[in-house]
């Protein structure tokens, strides 16, 4: 089976608010979900372009939505994430349901929130990718340069979207 991966809203918002999301189409179309409470935040209706985007990638079929049914053994870890019954500190609902479903699923949890995963990640082994290892991923396959991958995350910083450094040069030299 190919991995699925689980978008947690600030990992997909990052691209979702510079209105670029050819590289997830290219690199993983198809393959990207939203779990539903991630969905839920996008339809924030003081930000109707973040869901109109976030749905033009459902429409074109890159993503799909997850929902979390009760009785299942998603919704049972979610729940207890959502919580705090796993180890008695609560998380986001976003990074709940992207953390519950690629451990279930065996998917890979794509998040930039590392101060409330980090230890989910540990624990249930999961794979895990962030901004920084999306245009990386790019990068390696010939989809954007250097340059561009600047620019990218130059975009991304003036939105406020919060990245492991300065440019993506500097991500670069600290993650080869």
């Amino acid at each position: 089976m190919t991995d699925e991966y689980f978008f947690d809203t600030d990992c997909i918002s990052a691209f979702l608010w510079i209105n670029d999301t050819n590289i997830l189409h290219e690199l993983y179309g198809g393959k990207i979900i939203f779990p539903a409470p991630v969905y839920d935040e996008l339809s924030n209706p003081a930000i109707p372009h973040l869901k109109r985007r976030a749905d033009g990638l459902i429409d074109d079929g890159t993503a799909k939505i997850q929902q979390l049914e009760i009785g299942t053994d998603e919704f049972d870890l979610y729940n207890k994430l959502v919580h705090g019954s796993v180890d008695g500190k609560q998380i986001g609902k976003d990074e709940a349901a992207g953390i519950a479903l690629a451990k279930t699923f065996n998917g890979i949890l794509a998040s930039n929130n590392y101060r409330d995963i980090a230890p989910y990640i540990a624990k249930y082994g999961l794979k895990h990718i962030d901004t920084g290892h999306i245009l990386l991923e790019a990068l390696n396959r010939g989809l954007i340069s250097e340059a561009d991958g600047n620019t990218i995350w130059y975009k991304m910083l003036a939105k406020n979207r919060k990245l492991p450094a300065a440019s993506f040069t500097e991500y670069l030299k600290r993650n080869s």
